[in-house]
Order: C-alpha cells, then structure tokens, then sequence
C-alpha cells in the first residue's frame, strides 16, 4: 500500500481551502447585483408611489376650488388664509357649527372637507363634504411603504402637503434624493430632519399647539400648492 506523505496532504488542503475561498468569493460576486437591482427598485417603487399620490391629492384639491370657488362665505380670515382652499381639518370652526361632525383629530389629508361643498347658506353653509370617501368616490390609498400619511396645511406660508419617515433604510434616503431632483425647488422639497426638528410652518392654524414640523429623527417630502413669501424652510431662490 502507498503510503501518502503529509507533505502531499498538506498541499491537497491547501487546494480546498483556495477552492472555498474562490466559491466564496463567486458567490458574494453573483448576489451584489442582485441586491443593487433590488435596492434600485426599491427607490423606483418609493418614488412612483410618493409622485402618484402627490397628483392625485393636488388634483382633488384643485377641482374643489374649481367647482366651489365661491367657498364658505362665513369663514374669517384667520380661519381661510388662503381662498378658495379647503381649511385645516383640524380647524375649530367645524366645532361651531352644529350641521357638520367636528373637526378632525389631526390634519391628515384624509380628514380635507371641501368648502361649499355641498354649498348653500346659513347652516347648511358649513357642511362641507369629505374630499375622500364614500361621499364623494374618490378613496386616499394608504401612506407610500414606511412613510406617515400625509398632512394638510393651509396658513401664512401657503397651502402644502406632506409625509415623513424616521426609517434609516438606505433605499428611503435615496428616493428622496430623487424625488428632490423631480420636483423644481419652489414645487416640492426632501427636508432631512434626522439632526433635529425642522419647522414647516412660521404659524400655528387654529386647532394646532404649535407649528408645523419634520420631527427630529425623521425625512420629509412637502409638496407646494401655494408657495408665499417667508414661508418656512425653502429652498434658496424660493419666494
């Protein structure tokens, strides 16, 4: 029987181990691109999601001011900043009035009455239809993946909407990249918060304690739909 020297053995081992070193190194080759696809579809599927829900919001905003441009001629100047926009959910003003159900909880979109919707005087005058729902047939999809849902303001900056994440995933960082890129600077804005709060607002609407902020820890994306002179936290070039 030939004996094999462990001078042989030593070299058969140091084969394996090159041959697992090279398996290993083939298989992190073949899975980085399969995670930078996923990584880049990702931020596709973030940014087309953020895009279509901005659209769509911005255009049920815009056909209520176009159909109701007369408003509610009751509302003051402290409550309708801006005319014919729909006020802050939020607003007391719906507490006043015994023909509508109260003002909301928060500002979310979902909450947006239409003013003069479904119109009339006097009473009936502030019974102002949900822009989302049964009522009026057109339903808010869920908040984009990660994201809060967004919010509604109507005051001395102007009239916009926004969203927030406080989720560190690279992907989220660089669809906002993105969608910051889309938008011109004066339309729409990624606002990084992760360093500390940042104001939206340099006011506080009825039915708030405060202005509005992008929490600390977090990133927002606000898109314009009336953009005035000293709003909060614009860009350079911006009224």
């Amino acid at each position: 029987m030939t004996k094999i020297s462990s001078t042989t053995r030593g070299s058969a081992l140091i084969y394996i181990l090159i041959a697992v070193a090279l398996l290993a190194a083939l298989t992190v080759s073949l899975m980085e691109p399969s995670n930078q696809q996923a990584q880049s579809q990702n931020v596709t599927n973030v940014v087309s999601e953020i895009e279509s829900q901005v659209g769509f919001v911005s255009s049920t905003i815009q056909e209520c001011v176009l159909s109701y441009a007369d408003q509610d001629s009751e509302l003051t100047v402290t409550q309708q900043r801006n005319t014919p926009y729909p006020i802050n959910p939020r607003d007391p003003y719906f507490n006043a009035q015994s023909a509508t159900p109260g003002s909301a909880a928060n500002n979310n979109v979902e909450f947006i009455r239409c003013p003069g919707n479904p119109g009339g005087s006097g009473s009936t005058n502030q019974n102002h239809a949900r822009m989302f729902g049964s009522t009026s047939g057109k339903f808010l999809p869920p908040p984009p993946n990660l994201f809060t849902p967004w919010q509604y303001y109507n005051g001395t900056d102007g009239v916009f909407v926004f969203t927030s994440t406080d989720k560190t995933d690279a992907y989220l960082q660089a669809a906002l990249a993105r969608l910051n890129d889309n938008y011109s600077p004066c339309e729409a804005e990624a606002i990084n918060a992760t360093g500390g709060v940042v104001n939206l607002s340099t006011d506080t609407t009825p039915g708030d304690s405060g202005v509005r902020t992008c929490p600390a820890g977090s990133r927002c994306f606000r898109y314009w739909i009336i953009l005035k002179a000293g709003a909060a936290h614009t860009e350079a070039g911006c009224p």
